[in-house]
């Protein structure tokens, strides 16, 4: 008969692999401490050189790390590997690099995507399509046929998570290439989570919903406010919460979705 207690620290013993983790500010940090803090050890990607190409600038590292590590859990551990997305064979290998020093990868969380370089229609141009589908989308499905296949031999529950943008739900003005990468990730979404069912491996994805990473102005927020029936714009740990239970057992029965987490964002208001 199953439980109906709640675990502690449900993701104790597991190894879960973070891609994007490189802002104590962004989503990925958010989702690693989450992760921690219910237990598991975990293992983050990141690749600076792209902050310090945004307006927001880059964070130090060793500040990234040591926020995650204060959150492990006794004998859980914390490792990184740096790596470009648009280079195809990165993929194979810092999924590669983590199974070197976990043994294995229970869970996936495809954090990372390309930011700027995009433009509406009439301002596109082949590079701006192709950077933004080599790094947001062929990437992240390359990592999950990667992680598929460390655990060809395993029985247990393994988890993959996709990140998309909620392009289907309204427009994404100025973002084509980026809303048309995300937005494959979505579509692909069901396709993946029925062939890797047969390896007990769920996969799901995740519209974060608009969440502040550190590019708010008040002057931005009192403009869009009666858009969030809430009251408040999203932070990182919204969807970082949503993401860590997915990753546990409670959610096992979730496979194949695609799920938002926008705090009742009302795109037409």
């Amino acid at each position: 008969m199953t439980s109906l207690q709640r675990e502690l620290y449900p993701l104790k013993g597991k190894w879960v692999f973070i891609t994007g983790v490189s802002r104590r500010q962004g989503i990925g940090y958010a989702i690693a401490r989450q992760v921690a803090a219910w237990g598991a050890s975990v293992a983050i990607h990141h690749y600076i050189p792209h902050d310090e190409e945004q307006p927001w600038g880059s964070d130090t590292l060793a500040d990234v790390l040591a926020g995650i590590k204060a959150m492990l859990h006794k004998d859980a551990e914390l490792y990184d590997v740096h790596g470009d997305f648009f280079d195809g064979a990165v993929p194979d290998q810092v999924i590669q690099a983590v199974v070197d020093r976990a043994g294995t990868i229970d869970a996936l969380v495809c954090n990372h995507a390309l930011s700027g370089s995009d433009g509406a229609i009439g301002e596109l141009t082949a590079d701006m399509l192709d950077r933004h589908w080599m790094i947001n989308t062929r990437s992240s499905i390359l990592l999950a046929q990667a992680f598929a296949k460390q655990r060809i031999t395993r029985k247990d529950r393994g988890t993959i998570v996709f990140m998309t943008s909620g392009q289907s739900l309204g427009p994404m003005s100025g973002e084509v290439a980026y809303a048309s990468s995300k937005g494959a990730l979505a579509e692909i979404t069901a396709t993946i989570a029925d062939q890797l069912a047969d390896q007990n491996i769920a996969v799901n994805t995740v519209n974060p919903g608009p969440v502040d990473t550190g590019y708010m102005t008040e002057e931005v927020w009192e403009a869009i406010k009666p858009k969030f029936p809430f009251g408040r714009f999203g932070q990182p740990e919204d969807p970082a919460r949503l993401i860590a239970w997915l990753l546990t057992e409670e959610a096992c029965w979730i496979s194949g979705q695609v799920i938002n987490s926008e705090g009742g964002f009302a795109r037409w208001r």
